[in-house]
């Protein structure tokens, strides 16, 4: 087996290799891309101003949610709040990765978790747990979802009406089971088990009794509290 610091190694060809297996999710990415740049040209946005928004939020929900918060005199401090806790998944996306970034330079590590989602998280979390070198299908993975979500939001600058509403036509549940395949289809173990349980059982608790969107926070912090305290030995 390899070591988390062999595993870290990013070459080129992994690059291109995790952009190619992305590819295919992108594509539903993009329609979401399409339907976002047209709420926000609803919404009196700038193209100026919606290009620039999907290329450095690169967060459709939090995107989705700011409009919903837009008007003449935006409320700055609960936008910052619903930001936060819809992105709050981040704070265990990063703790679970931590292994294997902390063998690359503050630079890579950064650069490549600024086009960290769900889905490549989650397709580099099953590779490197099968002992390959993943980081590749992060960065690349990131880079076709990124350009993707940002091809959609030009797109639906110009040609938004042909999918005002994603939701509609089942789109939503696009990622939901691509996750859900990758959950099941990745490592299982007593550890992995007991921080799925304490994250979902904790977020089901927070979204029947606390304020919308915190069942999100909850749900990352719990499990990532979980796996932190519970750490993985590293493979020799």
């Amino acid at each position: 087996m390899h070591t988390y610091a062999e595993q870290a190694r990013l070459e080129p060809a992994d690059t291109w290799l995790g952009f190619k297996q992305l590819l295919p999710l992108s594509f539903f990415v993009a329609a979401f891309g399409l339907a976002f740049g047209l709420a926000a040209a609803q919404e009196g946005l700038s193209e100026g101003n919606i290009v620039l928004m999907s290329a450095l939020v690169f967060a459709g929900t939090s995107q989705f949610a700011a409009l919903e918060l837009w008007g003449t005199q935006v409320p700055l401090v609960p936008l910052i709040i619903t930001t936060f806790a819809i992105n709050a998944r981040h704070l265990l996306m990063g703790a679970s990765l931590y292994p294997w970034l902390q063998h690359i330079s503050p630079l890579k590590r950064y650069g490549i978790m600024l086009l960290a989602s769900d889905a490549n998280w989650a397709m580099a979390m099953q590779g490197f747990h099968k002992g390959e070198r993943a980081l590749g299908i992060l960065l690349g993975g990131g880079l076709a979802i990124w350009s993707f979500w940002m091809l959609g939001t030009w797109l639906g600058l110009y040609f938004g009406s042909a999918i005002e509403d994603p939701f509609s036509i089942g789109l939503d549940m696009v990622l939901g089971c691509f996750l859900l395949a990758m959950a099941l289809g990745g490592r299982k173990d007593l550890r992995i088990l007991v921080i799925w349980c304490v994250a979902g059982i904790s977020s089901m608790m927070a979204y029947w009794w606390l304020p919308a969107n915190s069942h999100v926070v909850v749900g990352a912090l719990s499990g990532g509290l979980v796996g932190a305290l519970w750490m993985e030995k590293e493979k020799k």
